[in-house]
């Protein structure tokens, strides 16, 4: 999954950056308001963290011209103003969620696992399943059955999308731009080399192969 943060104070993004990487996220930082506008708009991000209180141009109005454009990604606030007033205005604007700083590094990834899932349609699952999977983001590992399936980092990845993503077809290059961030080179053999390992261990008709369209997660596990 494929996140933008929004956050001028450096310290802090990159406590963040290092932490959402470690959970599998591929990480793009901004830090002016004016920036986020136009990225914001036009990279096809899963999620977005916003700072309210940025340079450039406030997080509140940044989120509102996102809104008015018609992004539907959604947004986690965060702001170091606890107010009610405050969280009103951000939820009118469009926010989908709140946090207060300071917070627990876990309450975030928490937030942002509900938040992928309830825009996916699947808000009422306590862990990411699909057919028959069990995905436990926290040891990043599958469970098929009662024994758990070690993965890779690239493996979990890739896995986690698919499972957000059943029965849709995904083509290499989708895959890739919200599995990479957009400093990363980006090459589809290497996304070949994972999905057949992930064939591999679960079996070969988890992941079908639509010629010239791409990958469909079916979740048939062995």
């Amino acid at each position: 999954m494929r996140l933008l943060l929004v956050e001028d104070t450096v310290s802090l993004a990159d406590e963040l950056i290092a932490g959402l990487s470690r959970h599998g996220y591929a990480v793009d930082w901004l830090a002016d308001g004016r920036d986020a506008v136009y990225q914001g708009s036009s990279e096809p991000y899963d999620l977005i963290i916003l700072d309210l209180g940025l340079p450039g141009l406030p997080g509140l109005d940044v989120l509102q011209q996102w809104r008015a454009g018609g992004l539907s990604v959604p947004v986690l606030v965060l702001t170091a103003r606890g107010s009610w007033a405050e969280r009103i205005e951000g939820l009118k604007a469009g926010a989908d969620d709140y946090l207060t700083k300071p917070f627990h590094p876990e309450e975030l990834q928490l937030r942002i696992q509900s938040l992928l899932r309830r825009s996916r349609g699947l808000a009422n699952q306590p862990t990411l399943e699909a057919a028959g999977l069990q995905l436990d983001e926290s040891r990043q590992c599958v469970c098929s059955g009662e024994l758990p399936i070690q993965l890779t980092a690239a493996e979990f990845r890739l896995l986690r999308y698919f499972m957000l993503h059943p029965g849709q077809v995904l083509s290499k290059s989708h895959l890739s731009e919200h599995l990479y961030d957009g400093e990363t080179e980006r090459d589809s053999n290497v996304l070949e080399v994972h999905v057949n390992h992930l064939r591999r261990k679960l079996g070969r008709e988890v992941i079908e192969t639509r010629r010239g369209q791409g990958y469909l997660f079916t979740g048939v596990a062995r």
